[in-house]
């Protein structure tokens, strides 16, 4: 028997699994007709199929079903030919059938891996047990101050989920962040999810337990609800784990139980016992045949698959000479990864282009909070701006001005040309290259600071920045840096 001084002394490791709900981007509900929107007015997207209405029967979504293999061939999991759906039974007020239509025994998909890294570390595996299909629920919104009642929103009730159950492989907060990052970069690359956990599109419960290093048997697990960002997940793992190991250094016990985050709070409070699957009383949906996917399917989407962010970043190291850090930034997402691609097929200099946009362009999207398709300066402007420099029409500084300016313009109200000559044009900016005009302003600066000329020529070599910034006085800013440097050191003997 373990005495409560050995207790303490214990080393304790966290074990998580995480079960992840991904909203389908059908354009109806997997079971209905009903149109798929977020922040309509409340119940008005519902029929009797979605409300559970008596004589009501669902009609499978084919778009959902094939979203689902989607995502199960792109983790390398195994598309089930034989899936069979069935009634998960419990009560919620935002549950009208009192039921909720999921697969169990028999999911779409099974196994499948998450590679992920964190920080930048070495690639980890997270394994699948499975991907299944089912419908959402409907949406309680709970009293706040001055509020007296629950109210009910089904609007939601009946949209097409999956529910990705991974393996208990993740072993601290941290690999549970990053394999959320990495599932949610998926998710977007195959468009199957757009991933929103502020409108509840992508959604994260977690099972963690914790167990003296060096053993094999998992310990008591509770699971944890209601955390709405990624951060949200580290966060309440931390707190979780630390309770639990706390409790049993001390000498008590866990008990098996679902705990709600309060992110506001920053503690995880007891809501229910944790159920288990013989408490929904699965059985098979009468209402629905079983659902039979063959080979020829299963290869038809296959083949749709588009390229997902290693196979990208792979591809940008090989064919654009980028840095390996570069890759991962610009395949961080899918449409950027596209612009991207897009400046550097009408600017044939692809470092450049990287260094830009990962600077400059990104850095503004995230002032303005702005995606990439949100934002109306397009690939053609900034290959343009990037082209001006290139040529030397202006400098890499004055690129700033006039990109700040095209950003401007496009973003106003006004319909002003935003294209980059129409800016440099406008703004007078564009640099002076002509190297016969340079000379006769170099000479002139050097004739005027004999003084200068002649200490720089006596070893005052810091002199030199004095010399350019005179020239670009002169030019208000606008002589070629590598003309008037050259001309320089011409003419200042050195």
């Amino acid at each position: 028997m373990v005495s409560p001084a050995q207790t303490k002394e214990i080393a304790y490791e966290p074990v998580i699994g995480l079960e992840v709900h991904a909203q389908l981007q059908t354009e109806s509900k997997i079971f209905c007709g009903c149109r798929v929107s977020y922040g309509e007015e409340p119940n008005s997207l519902t029929c009797p199929v979605c409300l559970g209405l008596p004589g009501a029967l669902p009609i499978l979504n084919k778009q959902a079903v094939e979203y689902a293999m989607r995502m199960i061939l792109a983790v390398g999991g195994q598309v089930n030919g034989h899936s069979v759906f069935a009634r998960k039974n419990y009560f919620y007020p935002d549950l009208p059938k009192g039921y909720q239509i999921s697969q169990f025994d028999k999911p779409i998909g099974t196994g499948g891996a998450i590679q992920y890294r964190v920080d930048k570390g070495e690639p980890q595996c997270c394994r699948l047990i499975r991907i299944h299909l089912e419908e959402d629920a409907g949406k309680s919104i709970h009293p706040e101050s001055g509020e007296s009642r629950t109210r009910v929103d089904l609007n939601r009730c009946g949209t097409a989920l999956i529910e990705i159950v991974s393996e208990p492989d993740l072993l601290s907060p941290q690999e549970a962040y990053a394999y959320l990052v990495k599932l949610k970069q998926i998710l977007q690359y195959l468009e199957v999810c757009t991933g929103d956990m502020e409108k509840g599109h992508l959604r994260c419960d977690a099972n963690v337990s914790v167990r003296p290093v060096g053993q094999k048997e998992l310990g008591t697990r509770t699971e944890l609800k209601n955390m709405n960002s990624f951060k949200g997940v580290e966060r309440a793992l931390t707190f979780e784990i630390e309770r639990q190991t706390a409790l049993l250094r001390a000498g008590g016990e866990i008990e098996q139980t679902s705990l709600m985050w309060d992110e506001k709070k920053q503690v995880a409070e007891p809501m229910r016992s944790k159920e288990e699957s013989h408490d929904y009383r699965y059985f098979p949906e009468p209402d629905l045949l079983d659902l039979t996917i063959t080979s020829e399917w299963i290869e038809s989407v296959r083949a749709e698959l588009p390229e997902l962010p290693e196979e990208k970043a792979e591809r940008f190291l090989s064919d654009y000479r980028i840095r390996e850090y570069d890759a991962g930034v610009l395949t961080d997402s899918r449409e950027l990864a596209d612009f991207f691609e897009q400046v550097v097929a009408l600017f044939d200099d692809p470092r450049t282009a990287a260094n830009w946009i990962q600077t400059e362009y990104l850095k503004t999207l995230n002032e303005l909070k702005l995606s990439v398709a949100e934002f109306p300066v397009r690939a053609v402007q900034v290959a343009g701006l990037l082209k001006l420099v290139s040529s030397g029409k202006i400098s890499g500084k004055m690129a700033k001005t006039v990109f700040a300016e095209m950003v401007s313009r496009a973003m106003s109200d006004q319909q002003r040309d935003f294209s980059p000559e129409g800016v440099v044009r406008d703004l007078g900016l564009e640099q002076v290259s002509d190297e016969s005009a340079l000379a006769l302003i170099v000479d002139k600066i050097i004739s005027e600071n004999e003084s200068q000329v002649q200490a720089y020529r006596n070893g005052k070599e810091k002199l030199f920045g004095f010399f350019v910034g005179q020239v670009m006085k002169e030019t208000k800013g606008q002589a070629n840096p590598e003309v008037i440097n050259r001309l320089l050191k011409e003419r200042l003997g050195n």
